[in-house]
């Protein structure tokens, strides 16, 4: 018959933790697979922003240039947006994150070398608010120049607007299945959402550009 001190070493605890550089490669996967889903929904945002400002456009307007006027003015600035934002967003979120640290610290009456090896790596882990910036701006322009160079080498008013719409559609379903593959949900559904949610945007767009614009020029 086993001994008490044998049975707690065999239903220890320490044989089911995890070890520190296995919970620490699983943070970093999980922050990667974050900033691949900001990265795409950036680029979603600056895509369907910059196609839509261009269907709009469109709409009243036959000469090429005007749709890339709008549509680089789109860029620059939705660009500019996403990264004040983001900015702001993770400079708040990191000094909420600093002062639970210093909080924590503060009630804490001793620590060890562990412990302090731990606020180190948490220090090392807050997040950036010039590389959130700067992602989220580069993000929204690769997004945004997808239509814009879709357009800029086609004359003939009615082709360009179906390249944008083309372009903007297989953007779309390219973005959507990499979501789903990063999120492991549904490939056909996130596809489906991504695609019509771009499609009503561009849809709106172009519409009510298109009657506003006839209405003025009747006024």
């Amino acid at each position: 018959m086993a001994s008490n001190f044998e049975l707690s070493e065999r239903s220890s605890p320490k044989q089911h933790r995890i070890s520190p550089r296995a919970e620490k490669e699983e943070v970093d996967y999980m922050q990667r697979a974050q900033w691949l889903r900001a990265a795409l929904l950036g680029a979603n945002d600056g895509l369907v922003t910059v196609a839509s400002l261009m269907m709009g456009v469109g709409s009243i307007k036959e000469d090429v240039k005007a749709m890339l006027l709008v549509g680089f003015a789109g860029l620059v600035a939705g660009a500019c947006s996403m990264a004040i934002g983001e900015f702001v967003s993770v400079c708040t979120q990191r000094d909420i994150e600093t002062a639970q640290m210093k909080r924590a610290i503060e009630t804490e009456t001793s620590l060890s070398a562990i412990d302090e090896q731990d606020e180190e790596e948490k220090k090392e882990r807050l997040p950036n608010p010039g590389q959130a910036a700067l992602a989220s701006a580069l993000a929204f322009s690769v997004g945004a120049a997808m239509p814009l160079l879709a357009a800029v080498f086609i004359e003939n008013h009615k082709v360009r607007m179906a390249v944008v719409a083309i372009v903007a559609t297989l953007a779309l379903l390219v973005f959507g299945v990499t979501g789903a593959v990063l999120g492991k949900t549904s490939v056909f559904k996130s596809s489906v959402r991504v695609v019509i949610g771009g499609w009503m945007a561009m849809v709106l767009t172009f519409g009510l550009t298109k009657f506003i614009g006839s209405e003025a020029m009747q006024i």
